[in-house]
């Protein structure tokens, strides 16, 4: 048997390195087949009505049309409700909503092609907190508010508010549909290529769609360019659209969207309104929190409920406190659907407490870090949900080691009265879905024996994150060979198990569990038996399992107590930036961030995900902001819809703690998802410090301006005020 070496803990190379960096990964554009035909979208213009009329302004010949009429199945995207239709039969809910499909063999005639639809308007809703439509409620209740008001000597109100964020992966999305599904004589099948993160997600819905059996239908993921939640639930939209041109075509059909097409008509992070009403005695103890949550879905539910539902639990932030009660509901607007986004509601909730509690440090006169200090939890300590914590609880240790490293007080009284702030958040996350959701989705997993070693399948994909490096990482330690003896099969689900999808930051804690697994099975098989004899002398091998959730866990979906996860991740952020007061442009100058994730199974891509999900943030923060005029997105391009450059981004400073989760592979959490958490509190507490009160973001320099001025007036009128008192 060959010679292992420790790989878990390494920097080995990553197992698509080589492809990508030669130039011969091939992505979904890359695909071409044989009389394939381009496929192109007709959307709606307004944001609200009803269709009246449709007209053909161009010569049909050599064009595949299709409409509602040409849908076999159910005309909705399968998902969590069946609110959204795959096309729009007469109502219309949002600009850019699918009502047309047009295929052709020339991409020049396609794009020609003049379609005319006439409307009858209605009235839309653009304001979340107005909106008569409620997509979900969400209660969690911990103890008794009156009596943690009662113990309180000051209360503390906010309201914080968070606009749309563009996941704006390198790559847009796009699909190629095939007649057929590969299985001989079933010519009603269906066959998707996609840049996707979640394949059985594509599966399902297009089973719905089509009217198909689970063994009629195949998705296969080609190498994606990112994702960051945009490609978890719209790809089903967009291969359903595809399956049914090639359905009636009987023809493969290729539909790739553009850059505008694609930050028009796809999903975006949640808007959202939080408010904040806490007690906290003058010593700096939480007593009482009362939060109050309105996400702004959008035009359809999609993930709204879900998306909700780990922003609420996330709502109180890494703190303790005896008295909590959290409101939260996901309501409809006549805009573009919102949907999954890194860090799924918990940016948008960690932001609002994160700089609550800064505000409540100057209330009373305290330092911020010591009142984190009072408040952050310790192992045994109870959450919101009432979820008991255990000695992999970091809060303490990470905002410490951050304070240490940036010599937090000192740099704050050096930078008094400068144009430079700084500022720091206290974070944490949840590894995996939410309660049940684990159970429910019980994923599997498979390792196939071969003879240099073993073959990874599972759907999980790889979007630039690394998967099918850790994942071999896990299989080759517990297996005992080298890393390069690992393969890992395509996200295929003619080939694969349902692993579950590739979000929630579960793909190592949760799928790379069931691998290690499978893979301490295999090595009992194996016994000192190589690879090669074991399959000479009893064949194949493969070996699949199930996720078990840990005994010592239980949740109410009902009452939405007990342990919302399995593991959490903790994080402290600490920005220092500088405030421009002739442009009001603010730039970070530091950053510092410490993150405890368990156990880093590859180093440089743990460190990778953390300085992507912190540029990212530092992006929703100050410069990433969604204009919506009338409905739509008018700001849909790179020309204007601005992200961090690397001239941009400050130098970061990665620091990783390690304090392992007894249930996670090697002692792994998740790091996808919690880096996004924690910039952008952090930079407006640094802006506060700078002499700049925000509740908002993006902290674009028209609102630095305006809470210069707004400040400016308040301090006047103080003047005056006591001018006036003294005379």
């Amino acid at each position: 048997m060959p010679r292992a070496t420790h790989a878990v803990g390494s920097n080995v190379l990553r197992k698509e390195g080589a492809s990508k960096t030669a130039g011969t990964a091939r992505y979904i554009d890359d695909l071409s087949f044989p009389g394939m035909l381009h496929a192109r979208t007709i959307r709606s213009t307004i944001p609200a009505g009803e269709i009246a009329a449709v007209r053909f302004n161009f010569d049909p010949a050599g064009f595949t049309i299709v409409d509602t009429r040409d849908i076999p199945g159910r005309n909705i995207v399968a998902l969590i409700e069946d609110d959204q239709p795959c096309l729009a039969e007469r109502a219309i809910r949002h600009y850019a909503e699918p009502i047309l499909l047009l295929a052709h063999e020339d991409r020049g005639t396609l794009a020609a092609a003049d379609v005319q639809i006439d409307y009858v308007q209605a009235a839309p809703v653009y304001d979340p907190a107005a909106s008569p439509t409620v997509f979900k409620t969400i209660a969690i209740d911990k103890g008794r508010l009156d009596e943690g008001f009662a113990l309180a000597d000051i209360v503390v109100e906010g309201e914080y508010r968070m606009g749309h964020q563009e996941q704006l992966y390198i790559e847009t999305n796009g699909v190629v549909a095939l007649p057929g599904n590969g299985v001989p004589d079933d010519v009603d099948g269906i066959t998707v290529y996609g840049s996707m993160q979640c394949p059985y997600y594509v599966h399902r819905a297009l089973m719905v769609l089509m009217g198909l059996r689970g063994e009629q239908v195949r998705v296969v993921q080609a190498e994606t360019g990112g994702g960051f939640g945009g490609k978890e639930e719209y790809p089903s939209m967009i291969a359903g659209h595809a399956a049914l041109l090639a359905r009636k075509a009987g023809r493969p059909v290729k539909l790739i969207y553009d850059r505008v097409e694609d930050m028009i008509a796809t999903t975006k992070r949640h808007p959202a309104i939080v408010r904040h009403r806490t007690g906290v005695t003058r010593g700096g103890r939480l007593t009482a929190m009362d939060v109050d949550v309105v996400f702004d879905g959008g035009a359809y539910a999609t993930l709204s409920a879900v998306v909700l539902s780990r922003g609420l639990i996330h709502a109180s932030g890494p703190y303790r406190c005896d008295h909590v009660r959290i409101r939260g509901r996901a309501t409809m607007t006549n805009t573009p659907p919102n949907g999954a986004f890194r860090g799924f509601g918990a940016p948008q909730t960690q932001f609002a407490v994160e700089v609550h509690m800064d505000r409540i440090a100057a209330e009373l006169g305290l330092d911020p870090v010591r009142v984190r200090e009072i408040n952050a939890l310790r192992p045994g300590d109870t959450t919101a949900t009432g979820q008991r914590l255990g000695k992999d609880c970091s809060a303490l240790q990470v905002l410490r080691e951050a304070v240490t490293r940036t010599d937090f007080k000192k740099r704050r009284r050096a930078l008094a009265n400068t144009n430079r702030g700084l500022g720091l958040s206290l974070f944490f996350h949840g590894s995996g879905f939410t309660g049940a959701g684990e159970v429910k989705l019980a994923s599997k997993a498979s390792l196939a024996l071969t003879e240099k070693g073993a073959r990874i399948l599972v759907a999980s994909t790889e979007i630039g994150q690394g998967t099918r490096t850790m994942h071999a990482q896990i299989v080759a330690d517990t297996l005992g060979l080298p890393y390069d003896c690992i393969d890992v099969n395509a996200a295929d689900t003619a080939v694969v198990p349902d692993s579950g999808p590739t979000v929630a930051s579960r793909t190592c804690m949760v799928v790379g569990r069931i691998l290690q697994r499978c893979a301490e099975d295999m090595r009992a098989r194996l016994g000192r038996m190589t690879p090669r004899d074991y399959l000479r002398k009893h064949g194949p091998l493969v070996i699949t399992r199930e996720y078990e959730r840990p005994g010592d866990l239980s949740w109410d979906d009902n009452s939405y107590q007990g342990d919302a996860y399995g593991s959490y991740g903790w994080g402290c952020d600490v920005v220092e930036l500088e405030v421009d007061r002739d442009t009001w442009q603010v730039r970070p100058i530091a950053f510092l961030t410490v993150h405890e994730i368990g156990k880093a199974i590859h180093p440089m891509l743990a460190t990778g995900q953390i300085e992507g999900g912190s540029a990212q943030g530092l992006g929703y923060a100050l410069l990433e902001d969604v204009v919506m005029r009338d409905g739509r997105m008018a700001n849909a391009s790179l020309t204007n819809y601005i992200i961090p450059t690397t001239l941009d981004s400050p130098a970061m400073t990665v620091v990783m703690l390690e304090n392992p989760y007894q249930h996670g592979p090697f002692g792994a959490k998740g790091v996808g998802e919690m880096p996004i958490d924690g910039p952008a509190p952090a930079v407006i507490n640094a802006l506060r410090h700078a002499g700049f009160d925000l509740r908002a973001i993006p902290a674009t320099p028209e609102r630095v301006m305006a809470a210069s001025i707004a400040e400016s007036t308040q301090r006047t009128s103080r003047t005056q005020g006591k001018g006036s008192s003294r005379s």
